[in-house]
């Protein structure tokens, strides 16, 4: 089982839920993968047409961002964090 927190407005297409949890493991493109097909509007949060994350979340497996591990290729192990959370703008 892997832990998914969701963060800031994507809690919305979870139903308020801050924390999710799924059977998925291997890689974060397998999480996302269930993710999506349980809560559809969140996975599009997430992800664009292709499949790629959006360039305004930011993905964390275990504390590590994903987009320096392996982006969708991150290894997702039993047990592990997922953190999503939007990039906040501002000035």
């Amino acid at each position: 089982m892997v832990t998914v927190l969701l963060l800031g407005p994507l809690r919305g297409g979870a139903g308020g839920a801050s924390r999710l949890t799924v059977a998925a493991t291997g890689t974060l493109r397998a999480v996302l993968d269930e993710l999506g097909g349980t809560w559809p509007w969140l996975a599009r949060r997430i992800r664009d047409e292709r499949g790629e994350l959006r360039r305004y979340v930011n993905v964390y497996v275990d504390g590590e961002d994903c987009r320096h591990v392996g982006g969708l290729e991150t290894p997702v192990g039993d047990g592990a964090e997922v953190q999503v959370l939007p990039s906040v703008a501002g000035g």
